[in-house]
């Protein structure tokens, strides 16, 4: 396994990068990859005071859980039981799917945690390919993404403490679009909520705002394929966006918000086995995988069962949560967070709004009278 690091490679990223350089998550490769540059490293800028990633309760009791989706794969999550609970109380449940790239200890935990407390039995994944889920590492599979939480949907509807017909769903980030082409299809997952969602497929064909031309699409597609070659003939993996390593004076803002998540200790976790260099990141051949990925899609056969998206009114990603409000069909909600930006919902605990997610899913995943 090896980085690349060739001249040639990050005059190809620099060209391309202009609108992938735009999505932060999918930010500059060459940048994010390359050996350190010559400019001048910043300072590691300062947790914000309410920023409680690795958040744990003694209200919650906590367990590491494996099962298998249809493809015989192990899927890894950690169980949160409200300990108030009885055991045999058919209660509701939810699935939390992390950000793409991260694994479950970074926000997933936080929102299953929190939503544990508040007497939903929980569940946390790690998707395919990520964390300690199954899977080669880093490699895109949306299809694979959505299927962990029809899996998760299996194992949770199997234990006597949940209620099979009151379960929902909680996707942070890319697993927003994940949750949603999951219930496109899977009519079980009876409620779905989105914080800070990107759209994974839009996001690699148009990037931010459509800023990525079609010829700056063909590049990347046309650079992926060669890099499939490459590793057919026995060649290193090669790795794209993902969160820089280092800030410097020409960081982009959305770089800083990543950073300041991804590569500080405010939300920096390293899987047993993995390696902080490529932590974060896609593999190259395998990301243009999300070209063909369309979650919104009719989007609107979920309805009746409710949707709800969450984003920062100043979320670099509010585009995505626009997007999909707009093409969905009732009942549906758009909730602003004033001041939040996209990276602050993943943890900062005083700004996502537990109060708004615990009334949706009280609501939606009320027993039947």
């Amino acid at each position: 396994m090896s980085i690349p690091q060739n001249a040639r490679r990050r005059e190809f990223l620099s060209t391309v990068g202009a609108g992938v350089a735009a999505l932060g998550a999918l930010s500059a490769a060459g940048a994010a990859l390359a050996s350190p540059t010559q400019q001048t490293r910043e300072a590691v800028p300062r947790q914000p005071a309410d920023a409680d990633n690795f958040y744990t309760s003694d209200r919650v009791g906590v367990q590491k859980v494996r099962f298998r989706n249809q493809y015989e794969m192990e899927v890894a999550g950690n169980l949160y039981m409200p300990k108030a609970l009885e055991a045999n109380a058919g209660s509701p449940a939810l699935v939390v799917g992390h950000p793409m790239g991260a694994v479950k200890e970074q926000s997933a935990n936080l929102y299953a945690t929190k939503m544990a407390e508040r007497g939903f039995v929980t569940l946390s994944i790690d998707l395919p390919c990520w964390g300690e889920s199954e899977g080669p590492r880093n490699r895109v599979s949306p299809d694979m993404y959505a299927e962990a939480f029809s899996a998760a949907l299996d194992f949770l509807g199997a234990q006597a403490s949940v209620d099979r017909e009151r379960i929902g769903a909680i996707g942070i980030c890319g697993s927003g679009s994940f949750a949603i082409s999951a219930a496109k299809i899977d009519p079980r997952m009876k409620a779905v909520a989105t914080v800070s969602m990107y759209d994974m497929g839009a996001a690699n064909r148009d990037a931010l705002n459509k800023s990525l031309t079609l010829e700056q699409r063909k590049a990347i597609v046309v650079e992926a394929a060669r890099q499939r070659d490459r590793e057919f003939a026995g060649g290193p993996l090669a790795y794209t966006s993902g969160t820089v390593h280092e800030l410097t004076a020409r960081s982009s803002p959305i770089e800083r918000e990543f950073y300041e998540f991804y590569r500080t200790p405010r939300g920096e976790f390293t899987p047993a086995g993995a390696s902080p260099r490529t932590t974060t990141h896609p593999t190259l051949a395998s990301n243009v995988k999300f070209m063909n990925f369309y979650p919104f899609n009719d989007i609107e056969t979920i309805s009746p069962r409710p949707l709800l998206f969450i984003s920062g009114d100043q979320a670099h990603s509010r585009e995505f949560s626009q997007d999909a409000y707009q093409r969905a069909a009732q009942p549906k909600e758009l909730v602003w967070v004033p001041g939040a930006g996209h990276v602050d919902l993943y943890d900062r605990v005083d700004l996502i709004p537990w109060d708004r997610l615990t009334a949706f899913f009280r609501k939606n995943l009320a027993r039947a009278a």
